[in-house]
Parts: structure tokens; C-alpha cells; sequence
């Protein structure tokens, strides 16, 4: 199969033909229709995930068919339209039995533990436990973003923010993740204060629900601008992004015993990022993480999409061939571009 395969670090991957992939007895191979090109992946080829074995063929949210099954799946047969969560769990240890895939103590996750979905097939574990059926009706295109970045948002919203009618929202970082944040609280009833550098994100926020837009790159206090539009702050506020700045900002944003949910990733060289922990004390303020979203947990999202409560199809804003993937990957760390770029495989 055609695939996108970096040899080392941070240097130009290529498309070339590499071996099919093989179902594991628990697990499925899905031929892959469209996938998301998300910053998680740059992150992953620039080196900052420990799991990546080298070389690698990176991608990790899609869409598509059920190609092949192991022998011991029994939910799931080719020809199934699939989508699947960016973390896949095991279904048996201790943090699964609660429920709690997302968290998985034993979970695998595409494009970062093996090798994932820039390419025609993509072979996945524990299918029964994993994969989503997509409605008739959604196209491959728009499903693409949800393993990801649009079920992370609604997770990081809805479950973790518990995000309430009439309530303040802030979320700093614009892309593909705080788009789906800012769409999924504004259908929510909140009232959304976007943040991010980019006009054109800024834009795309106001045309999915969001009140105010604070451009980063003009205002230089924008915790300072949150509380002023917020009347006091947000009651929850989403770091979408990933940066010491935006985390700060996203903490210093929120009015008193307000929510903060960490969803964009933060390396460091040491695993650390400075938290204003001083702020949370004092105004006894929640500070949350949240990894991706349970397979099992999809279908209340997916209802809300089919009745075009929420439309994950406006945030696709690219669409883009497997040969065009290895310069849009180099790209997404210092020129993302707005909204959601989706690659398909077969073109």
C-alpha cells in the first residue's frame, strides 16, 4: 500500500509502498477513506511522543471500511463504515471495567504505538471494544475529524468541562480542536469567548457560535480581556492548544471556582509547564486534563450530529491528496492554517 513514512526526526517524510497490514486475532485492518491532519501528528514527528518507533508512518484520526477481522471479533465484518477513537483500549483492565477507555492502562493508540493512518489501510486492536459505526449519511470526509479532535472537544466540554447553559466559555487556540470546542458550547448554550492569533480562526469561531473573538497577536493581557468581556471570567475555559502561554492565559481567564481543562498537548524537556497554582487556590478554581473520548461514549455526539445540531462538516476546510500530507505536516507547527485539513488515501 501507498503510505506517508518518516525515517527520522523533524526531516521530510515521503510517500512510498510499504506491506499491508494484517488484523490481529482481536483486531481489524480498516481502509482508510479520510484522515485528519492534526497537530498531534507534528508533534509526533518532531519527536515528542516516547512511543514512536522509527520508521514510522504517522496518522491516528479517520474514517472508512472494514477491510479484514481477526478470528476472535464479533461485532464487526468488512464492508462496515467505521470510524475509531485516537486512544484504543484493551476492554479488561481495571480503568476499562469503569469505563473509563480513555485512560486505558494498556491502550494502543495509531500513528503514535503502530504505525497509523496516512496511508490506504490501517490495522487496529481490540476492534469490538474500539470501533464506531458512522451513520449513512455522514460523509467519510466529515467523520474523519471526530476519532479526534471533535470527540476530544465534546469530551473535554461536555463530560469533563460540564459546560452549562448561560455560562461564560473561553477557548484559547483556534484549530481544528477549539473550532469543535467552540462549536460544541455554543450548541450547548454557552456563551464563547474565542482567543488565537489568526484572524481567519477568529473569523470561523464567530461563524460557529462564539460572542467575542480576542486576537492574541494585538492584545497583550488576554486573561485581562476574558475577565473584561466575561464580566469577571469564564466559568470554563479550554487551553486548546498546548503552550505554557495559552495554559496560563486559560487559568488566569476564570472567574471565581471556574473550570480549566488542559486538552492541547504540553511537552517540555523535563514533562513540566508552570501553572498559576496561587490563582487556583485562591479562587478555588478546578484544573482538569482530558485524552480523547471512549468509543462507547460516541453515540450521544454522533445523535446530535445526525440531527445537525452540530455540523463537524463546517470545520473541514482543506481536503487534500496522500502526496500533499508530508508538506502539510511540516507546516502544522508554524502554519496550521483554519478549520480542519483531511487527506485521502486513495487519491
Amino acid at each position: 500500500m501507498r503510505a506517508v513514512v518518516f525515517e527520522r526526526y523533524g526531516e521530510a517524510a515521503e510517500v512510498r509502498e510499504v506491506a499491508d497490514p494484517r488484523p490481529a486475532e482481536h483486531g481489524a485492518v480498516v481502509r482508510v477513506e479520510a484522515t485528519g491532519l492534526c497537530r498531534s501528528d507534528w508533534h509526533g514527528w518532531q519527536g515528542h511522543d516516547p512511543d514512536i518507533t522509527l520508521p514510522h508512518v504517522p496518522g491516528h484520526e479517520f474514517a472508512g471500511v472494514v477491510e479484514s477481522v481477526g478470528a476472535r471479533v464479533t461485532r464487526w465484518r468488512p464492508g462496515d463504515r467505521v470510524t475509531v477513537p485516537f486512544v484504543c483500549a484493551c476492554g479488561t483492565c481495571p480503568s476499562c471495567a469503569r469505563g473509563d477507555h480513555q485512560v486505558c492502562e494498556r491502550q494502543t493508540q495509531p500513528g503514535f504505538t503502530h504505525w497509523g493512518s496516512f496511508a490506504r489501510y490501517v490495522a487496529l486492536d481490540h476492534a469490538d471494544v474500539n470501533l464506531v459505526a458512522l451513520p449513512a449519511e455522514l460523509s467519510y470526509a466529515t467523520a474523519a475529524a471526530l476519532g479526534c479532535r471533535f470527540a476530544t472537544a465534546w469530551r473535554a466540554v461536555v463530560q469533563q468541562g460540564r459546560v452549562a447553559a448561560g455560562e461564560w466559555v473561553a477557548v484559547h487556540g483556534c484549530g481544528g480542536v477549539g473550532l469543535s470546542a467552540v462549536m460544541i458550547a455554543a450548541a450547548s448554550g454557552a456563551r464563547v469567548v474565542a482567543v488565537d492569533v489568526s484572524a481567519g480562526a477568529l473569523e470561523l469561531a464567530r461563524t460557529f457560535g462564539a460572542v467575542h473573538g480576542v486576537d492574541a497577536a494585538a492584545v497583550p493581557d488576554t486573561a485581562a480581556a476574558v475577565r473584561d468581556l466575561t464580566g469577571g471570567g469564564a466559568h470554563l475555559s479550554l487551553d486548546a492548544l498546548g503552550s505554557p502561554v495559552t495554559c496560563a492565559a486559560s487559568v488566569e481567564g476564570l472567574r471565581r471556582r471556574g473550570r480549566h481543562v488542559q486538552v492541547g498537548l504540553l511537552p517540555s524537556p523535563d514533562g513540566t509547564t508552570p501553572v498559576p497554582m496561587a490563582r487556583a487556590i485562591a479562587l478555588e478554581l478546578e484544573l482538569l486534563g482530558s485524552h480523547g473520548m471512549a468509543a462507547h461514549a460516541y453515540p450521544p455526539m454522533l445523535e446530535l450530529v445526525r440531527a445537525g445540531v452540530l455540523r463537524p462538516d463546517l470545520l473541514v476546510t482543506s481536503v487534500i491528496g496522500l502526496a500533499e500530507v508530508p508538506a502539510a505536516l511540516a507546516a502544522a507547527g508554524t502554519a496550521p492554517g483554519a478549520g480542519v485539513t483531511v487527506a485521502e488515501p486513495w487519491r
